[in-house]
Parts: C-alpha cells; structure tokens; sequence
C-alpha cells in the first residue's frame, strides 16, 4: 500500500475535525472570516472569503505530510495563502507548531486573545488519527515520492461553510446547497506527466446528531497507477433505487424516463443557457443542480448522477484532481469540455483529459490554474462518448464553440 496515501487520508480526517471545530460556536465562527486578498480572489464570486479552517486545513496536511515524508511539503499547493491578519491590524503567518502550547499562542494571536477557542482548536490540531480500510490495506504498492505532486483544497465550497445551512432536503440523494456541500480535497499527480495518481475526497458534514447537534463525515479515496486500480467505494448505489425516488417516481414512469433520457447531470447554478438548454434535451427533467465544484464531483464519484459539467473557467486544479484520481480509479476521468466540443469523435483521437502540472501561459494569479475550457466528469468513458454526441446535437453552432 502506498504509505503517503494512509497519510493523506488521516490527516483528511484531521482536516475534517477542524473543519467540524469551527463550526461548533457561531460567535467564534464570525471571527474566523476574511476576505481575500485580490490575487486570491474568484472572478465567480463577487465577494470571496477564507476562513482562518481553510488556512488551518491547508497548513495541517502541509506540515503533517513534510513531517512524515521530508520534502514532500514543498510540493504541496493549493488555493489559500497563510496570512492572517487579526483585528489589532497584525499580520500573522498561519503554520503548524511543533507543541500545543505554541500553536495555542500563535492562534491567541489571529482570535484576538480568545485564549479559550485557541486551545480547543489547538487541540483539534494536535489530536493524532488513525485510518483503517480493509480495501486499502491490502493493497501493496510503492509510488516514488520524487514524482509526486499535490493539489489541496482546504475548504471547497466555503460560501456553504460559512452559510452554515444543516437543514437544506435532498433531491434525489443530491443536496443543492447546504453543508453537506462542504468537501475536503486532496489530489495527487504525477509532476511529469500531470496525471492524476491518487485522490481523496474528506465530506465532513453527512449527518448529524439531533441531540448533540454534532457532525459525522464521509471520506472517500482511490489510486490509480501503473495498472493498479483500488477505490474505496462499493458498487454504486443508484438513485433508482433510492426510497426517494421511489416514493416519487412509479416503476414504469422511471423506466420511460431513462428511455427517453438516459443520462443525468450535476450543474451549477451559474451554467450558461446554451449549455443547460442542450442538456435539457439530451437529461429532460434529470439534471440536478448543486454547490461546490468538489461536491458535484462527488456525484459522479457515488453514481448519483453521469455527468458533472461546467462550461466556465472557474474550477482550478485544486477543485478536479482529487475526484479526477478517484474516478480514473473506477475507469471514468475528467476531462476539458471546451477540447470535446471541438473535437472529431470519429477522429480516434484520445479524450483531452485535464492534466496537472503546467499552468496557463500568460496568466497570472489563481487564474494560472483554472481549468480553462471548463470540464466533464465521468464514471463511463464509453458512456461519455455517447453523451457527447447527444450534447453536440443539440448545442447552437454558435453555442457549441463558446
């Protein structure tokens, strides 16, 4: 088994906690919010906020991963920069101390002397985690550190985190906003050749306790190299066979449904027209909407739904490779929507599927990484053939280059 892979996934599960931490008092939560700084911004959103879990969650894996595999930490990026400042005006560099006691200070600093929320956090930091999987211990298999590279996203969807919302109903299995869009992401690529190696995808916020108000999370993680293909999931389960959906949809009424329509889609509220009238055509009534680019990832990654797409160039590397690994590790991918659309499907030409390790020329900033010509995520690519030829079908020809 791949030793940096455990890793990865213990120190999610860390990552989780202190996601989970900071949610618990919604008065200290307030305090944790800043916005970012211009070259950290999101051209999507109009205001763009870090919490002081998504430096934590970042600088955690970073410290933790160089502390059991040296060098590794420097090959470690994602979206955040581990400035702070606090109310007193102090810039504070957000990092992992060696003790609990010093963590317990540099934290005082960036809560502005809330000694008491410094120690629990700090506490959460330092707690040590153990993650078993019988799936992945019985895997062995060694990736060469120096090829590694990995692409964090401490917080996705951090609008939901900092919303809150523990009450927002399903579709279908699919939750439209709310916390349970939250996900950790954790990709891992091969600096050479920019493929995705291994992934995993920490959902800190599945269920919760009534009576404690408490959350229990999900982690989910698969590898794929040379050959060797292990995920952690079951066979997935389909939203036909959901109670839901059989509480609401009749047998015979379903099966026509898939007749005429034989694919379902996740999409973002934000999808440009063009694209969501040509799906419509080739999903009917079965395209779902969600937030977080991690979470509808994690629709496909589950067999919720087929497709995941999104036209605009607003998803960054930090946001596909952890659920890109895991899908290759079930035969699916991700690829550039953009490149598909442009592409012959009887030209035998290999799917452009999105790679890792070089940036957009002439950009600068988060831009440098953004998936440019959008994306699809896909479990099938059999299945993604088809689906392609039935969106470009119905796409303007206009449209279709835009």
């Amino acid at each position: 088994m791949s030793d940096i892979l455990r890793e990865l996934l213990c120190v999610s599960e860390k990552a989780a906690n202190i996601a989970r931490a900071c949610r618990q008092q919604e008065a200290l939560f307030q305090l944790l919010i800043e916005e970012k700084k211009e070259g950290e911004k999101n051209k999507k959103f109009a205001v763009d906020f870090k919490t002081l879990a998504d430096v934590l969650v970042q600088e955690v894996i970073k410290q933790n991963m160089e502390n059991k595999f040296p060098g590794l930490g420097k090959k470690i990026f994602g979206e955040e920069s581990n400035e702070f400042t606090n109310d007193w005006g102090e810039t504070i560099i957000m990092r992992l101390c060696p003790t609990e006691e010093e963590t317990v200070g540099l934290l005082n600093k960036v809560l502005n002397g809330n000694k008491l929320a410094s120690e629990a956090l700090a506490k959460v930091i330092h707690q040590d985690i153990v993650f078993s999987d019988p799936a992945l211990d019985a895997i062995e298999i060694n990736i060469p550190q120096d090829i590694l590279g990995i692409w964090v996203d401490p917080i996705d969807s951090t609008y939901q985190y900092i919303k809150g919302s523990g009450d927002i109903k399903s579709n279908q299995g699919i939750f439209p906003s709310g916390l349970q869009c939250v996900t950790i992401l954790i990709g891992v690529y091969d600096i050479q050749t920019g493929v995705p190696l291994m992934g995993v995808i920490n959902q800190p916020f599945v269920s919760q306790d009534l009576n404690t108000l408490r959350w229990k999370g999900q982690c989910y993680w698969g590898l794929s190299y040379m050959g060797t293909n292990v995920h952690s999931l079951l066979p997935p389960v389909s939203t036909k066979n959901s109670s839901e959906t059989q509480s609401q949809v009749t047998p015979n009424a379903r099966s026509e449904a898939e007749c005429t329509h034989p694919f379902s889609a996740v999409i973002s509220t934000s999808e440009k027209e063009t694209i969501k009238a040509a799906l419509s055509r080739v999903c009917g009534e079965r395209i779902f909407r969600a937030a977080g680019a991690g979470y509808k990832s994690l629709c496909v990654v589950l067999g919720l739904v087929d497709i995941y797409i999104f036209s605009d160039d607003t998803t960054f590397k930090w946001d596909s490779c952890a659920a890109h690994a895991i899908l290759r590790a079930m035969g699916g991918g991700m690829v550039d929507l953009k490149e598909c659309l442009e592409r012959n499907p009887d030209s035998g030409l290999d799917l452009p599927q999105l790679m890792y390790h070089v940036g957009n020329e002439g950009a600068a900033g988060v831009d440098q990484w953004a998936n440019k010509g959008g994306l699809i995520a896909y479990r099938s690519e059999k299945q993604l053939e088809t689906f392609l030829r039935l969106l470009l079908r119905h796409l303007a020809p206009a449209g279709a280059r835009t």
